[in-house]
């Protein structure tokens, strides 16, 4: 049976949500980007001959003019900015009828790298995403960016290297990960200062996302002691009354903490070498409003 428009869509709209989001940071723009998809590949030609390709091509256009709308927004922007948090585990409500999600999420790109990217420009960023993380051809990729093969290549390669210059580390495994952050959350709901600094690299980077809207630090906290004396502040001032959901955010170990049923911060970990290299705060309600605390299993 000859699948219909909607049913080729269907097939891909993962991956078109995911492009979407992995370019702009944004859940809200992602599903807007994917609405929007929807809308041009219902009245698209009736000879395409790649729905996947096609619609890749349409996700990555209307996130790239995403991009330029919300530039000034990013501009005036309070403090650090983050991705919008996005749950990769089962617990996402469409996951179980979207294999295609399901697999993109296995292969999350994580929040570092998603921080890193927002060094590249605009179009460095859409190419090493298309290229790297979808492994799409050159010339779909150059009809994104409106530019030549060759030129197109040079501006991934130029991508690849920035963002692949950084110090080595050692990777742990998920079990080692999952260790860490639990002895840190532990000795952060407990006050032990002690076995918080051991859970954290002497480079820590922590970075706070309010975004003007709620308490947050205005610059990344640098160094254990410091991100130490931060953490245990939130706990003090906001343990009592919070309840922690652990899941997983971009890929990462994660906690969301609730407050009367509305998240109100999400704590995602970068874990390498044993320690936590990176902690990752989104307090700005406006990132938050899509994600539901799932029931705490008694």
């Amino acid at each position: 049976m000859e699948l219909t428009r909607a049913d080729v869509f269907q097939q891909h709209r993962g991956l078109v949500f995911t492009i979407a989001y992995d370019i702009t940071g944004s859940v809200a723009d992602a599903e807007d980007v994917t609405q929007e998809t929807y809308l041009r590949w219902q009245s698209a030609d009736a000879d395409v001959a790649d729905g996947r390709a096609y619609l890749a091509t349409i996700a990555a256009n209307q996130a790239r003019n995403s991009l330029r709308t919300s530039a000034r927004r990013r501009e005036d922007y309070i403090g650090p900015w983050l991705p919008e948090p996005l749950i990769t585990g089962a617990s996402r409500d469409d996951a179980p009828d979207d294999p295609e999600r399901m697999a993109l999420q296995a292969d999350a790109v994580s929040t570092a790298l998603l921080v890193m990217l927002q060094r590249l420009s605009d179009d460095e960023r859409i190419g090493f995403l298309l290229k790297e993380v979808f492994d799409f051809p050159y010339p779909m990729i150059a009809a994104v960016l409106r530019r030549s093969e060759p030129a197109t290549r040079q501006l991934v390669h130029r991508a690849r290297g920035r963002v692949q210059n950084r110090p080595p580390r050692n990777e742990v495994s998920a079990a080692e990960h999952r260790r860490v952050v639990d002895q840190f959350l532990r000795a952060a709901s407990t006050g032990d200062v002690e076995t918080l600094l051991g859970t954290l690299a002497p480079d820590v980077v922590l970075v706070s996302d309010g975004g003007g809207n709620a308490t947050s630090a205005l610059r990344p906290v640098v160094g254990a002691e410091k991100t130490a004396r931060f953490v245990l502040g939130l706990a003090e001032k906001h343990g009592s009354t919070s309840v922690a959901v652990p899941t997983e955010l971009n890929g990462l170990d994660a906690v969301l903490f609730a407050e009367h049923a509305a998240i109100t911060t999400t704590f995602q970990f970068d874990v390498a070498d044993g320690l936590l290299q990176a902690i990752y705060v989104v307090r700005n309600p406006v990132k938050l409003r899509h994600l539901q605390a799932p029931p705490r299993e008694d």
